[in-house]
């Protein structure tokens, strides 16, 4: 007589599930999420098989699945769903709750649970960008009292000399990769925890994440109406981050002017700038109108994510007018709340929070790509 397997949920990560937004309980499992979803395949059936997962509590297998990163929340299974039990919010609740899993400091868990912490650590961050700018002038910041004339005219680099803020920018890019790249390292561990397959098959495959962690392509394979708009317009919102970030990390000699004088890389500062303002403008106004599934439920983290950086693309844009116009007081004023707008969404939400997904999902895409083909040669050599 063959043994039973007997299966114990895990309460506590049954709860935690529902607390970060997951509605799986009333689920039947009739797969017609999984049948109208234009993602899911044979091999990784979502969302059903992450409901049932959810619903019997199985962490374990829930961490080496890379299926919630393969969804791109367009809705449509939520739609379909005559239980109404909305399998595309639950996959963004196991989206939170994996990222809680991956973060070796616990950062994540007490900011996807708890307002207060996510907002605290935000506030705190910000606070300690204004005192580097109110110190004394021993600090390198706060050097107006050598330079009164900088009351006068617009003397950005005795307000913020550009050599302190790129040592500034340069360790603040070391932090933030340090621990999203260790994050994100214990996530890879996760996903091939059950295979065997060598690093070096990973490695061939490289350009497969480079490819998908710069275009995000993936998402304008989405059946729905609105799939080829949200990546496309996923796609700007990410090159003029990924521009503006560059030329603030590594370009920033050049980029920040010292006076009202203008430089060429203004120009693609300009386009950062509005591709910023214009897709994280549209984003906030689709979560308020609440139109479409994927934005009639939206968790602090998902307002965060494109107010932070609406206004740190909005500040950015009004110390240059500030500049151009030759206002010194207004240019170091909001010069100084840009700074504490920029930094602490760049440490804190990149490595910790939902901007985290920029690197997780190209990953998880990766990682299911060579499992897949190694699964195909396998086959065949067996087959042979």
């Amino acid at each position: 007589m063959a043994a039973t397997l007997r299966i114990e949920p895990d309460a506590a990560l049954v709860k935690e599930l529902i607390e970060l937004g997951g509605d799986f309980k009333v689920c039947q499992h009739c797969a017609t999420c999984t049948a109208t979803c234009s993602l899911s395949t044979g091999d990784h059936p979502f969302p059903r098989r992450q409901m049932l997962l959810a619903q019997w509590g199985l962490k374990e297998e829930l961490m080496a699945d890379p299926a919630p990163w393969l969804c791109f929340y367009c809705g449509e299974c939520s739609k379909a769903c005559t239980r109404k039990a909305n399998p595309g919010e639950t996959m963004m609740a196991l989206r939170r709750y994996l990222t809680t899993m991956y973060d070796w400091t616990g950062l994540s868990r007490l900011m996807y649970r708890s307002m207060a912490w996510e907002i605290g650590v935000l506030a705190i961050v910000a606070m300690a960008v204004i005192a580097l700018f109110t110190l004394p002038s021993s600090f390198g910041f706060g050097l107006l009292s050598r330079h009164p004339d900088a009351l006068n005219t617009v003397m950005l680099d005795r307000f913020a000399p550009k050599e302190v803020v790129h040592l500034g920018d340069t360790i603040m890019a070391l932090v933030l990769s340090f621990f999203l790249l260790t994050n994100a390292w214990r996530m890879f561990s996760a996903l091939t925890s059950r295979s065997n397959i060598p690093f070096s098959e990973y490695l061939k495959r490289l350009p497969f994440l480079v490819v998908h962690g710069v275009t995000q392509k993936r998402w304008g394979d989405c059946a729905d109406k609105d799939g080829v708009r949200n990546w496309l317009r996923h796609l700007a919102l990410v090159s003029g981050y990924g521009l503006i970030f560059t030329l603030v990390v590594i370009f920033l000699p050049w980029f920040q002017i010292e006076n009202h004088s203008f430089h060429w890389t203004s120009i693609l500062g300009y386009y950062s700038t509005i591709a910023l303002l214009v897709t994280t403008g549209w984003m906030i106004a689709d979560r308020l109108r609440k139109r479409t599934e994927m934005h009639r439920f939206s968790h602090l983290s998902d307002w965060l994510f494109p107010i932070l950086l609406f206004l740190t693309a909005l500040s950015g844009i009004l110390v240059n007018v500030f500049r151009l116009m030759d206002m010194p007081m207004p240019t170091y004023v909001i010069y100084t709340a840009h700074l504490a707008i920029a930094v602490p969404m760049l440490v804190v939400e990149v490595p910790f929070g939902k901007w985290a997904h920029l690197l997780y999902r190209p990953l998880a895409l990766w990682v299911a790509a060579v499992q897949k083909e190694e699964a195909t040669a396998k086959k065949a050599m067996s087959a042979a």
